[in-house]
């Protein structure tokens, strides 16, 4: 028997309130399969004070950004749903005790491909040469003999900290261009992301062999006050001459003084960087840094967007419909962080 398709809610309609900027292109995807029928007010890119105000009386806000002010208003918060993995911008404290949060993921994929593209971008020192070829400079081996040649990801070995849906992800398309893999972890003995079976996986305490003997170190854990800082001027001084390092994670988990030193130094090979020490809401002011990375050739640099793809996004809005559905019909909700008191 084939099942019958969505019928709208079970149960009186809920209000739901839309306050994330890329999920709101995601509309058709958001207010189906289940969730449709609710009464929805798209905020995406309004004043948080608009926002805060919008939250009142609402049962679920979907948002990437909680502040203290739409925590307070959103009293009747049966549900928050983070857009995202990271919970560093969420104001979970201020949060009634009766308001559930959670989170959603599928950028794992979409995440590793960007390690492996930065990776070979640095290792092909392809930023340099780009920049000079637009000069009108041709610079290659075939007509300078002192350019260094690049170096392929086969048979060199990547480190991951944090063996999440990124690190995993990681971790299984390393292996698969031939990379050794070791990873560091909050808890080594944890059940390993599936199909992923790196060379070796330690505790924390494994963070300086890890950075010692990885030629790609790879940030991929979420920032809390045990990682703010955790890559550090010591931390860095163990890695290889020449080793390159990818942040995927947020800024403050590697001090910035120290990264730029080692950078400019040559101290270590290059880096890129897809998280910053700053957050621009709009788009312009702060660049989300203060040492200028934006003069060196050894750093790849983007804002943070190494996940955004129409797949991450899209399997995020499915998700987040099928959890206001199952709030609506009182089924168990998926990828809980904080569950209704």
């Amino acid at each position: 028997m084939t099942p019958a398709g969505p019928a709208g809610p079970a149960g009186p309609p809920m209000r739901v309130v839309l306050a994330d900027p890329i999920l709101d292109r995601f509309r058709a995807e958001l207010t189906s399969g289940g969730a449709d029928g609710h009464d929805w007010e798209f905020l995406a890119g309004r004043p948080d004070s608009e926002v805060a105000a919008g939250v009142l009386g609402a049962d679920v806000l979907v948002a990437s950004r909680v502040t203290e002010a739409m925590a307070a208003a959103g009293r009747g918060l049966r549900l928050v749903h983070v857009t995202g993995a990271g919970l560093d911008r969420i104001a979970l404290d201020a949060l009634p005790p009766g308001t559930a949060v959670c989170n959603t993921f599928h950028h794992g994929r979409s995440i590793a491909e960007h390690v492996v593209m930065a990776a070979l971008m640095l290792s092909r020192r392809v930023r340099r040469a780009e920049r000079l070829l637009r000069q009108g400079r041709w610079e290659s081996v075939a007509v300078d003999p002192g350019i260094a040649l690049g170096d392929t990801l086969a048979g060199r070995t990547v480190g991951v900290i944090g063996l999440g849906a990124i690190g995993g992800e990681v971790a299984r398309m390393a292996a698969a261009l031939g990379m050794r893999v070791r990873a560091v972890r909050r808890d080594p003995a944890a059940p390993l992301p599936a199909g992923v079976r790196p060379d070796r996986v330690e505790g924390n305490g494994g963070l300086p062999a890890l950075l010692a003997e990885s030629d790609l170190v790879v940030v991929t854990v979420p920032l809390t006050e045990s990682t703010a800082g955790m890559v550090g001027a010591a931390e860095l001084a163990l890695m290889r001459p020449g080793a390159l390092l990818v942040n995927v994670s947020r800024g403050p988990i590697v001090d910035e003084d120290a990264l730029y030193d080692a950078l400019a130094g040559g101290r270590i090979g290059g880096a890129a960087l897809d998280v910053w020490w700053g957050h621009p809401k709009d788009g312009t002011g702060s660049r989300g840094y203060t040492r200028p990375f934006d003069t060196l050739d050894n750093v790849v640099m983007t804002p943070h967007h190494s996940g955004h793809t129409v797949e991450t996004f899209a399997g995020r809005a499915a998700e987040i419909a099928g959890n206001i559905a199952r709030l609506a019909e009182g089924r168990p909700l998926v990828n809980v962080v904080r569950a209704a008191a």
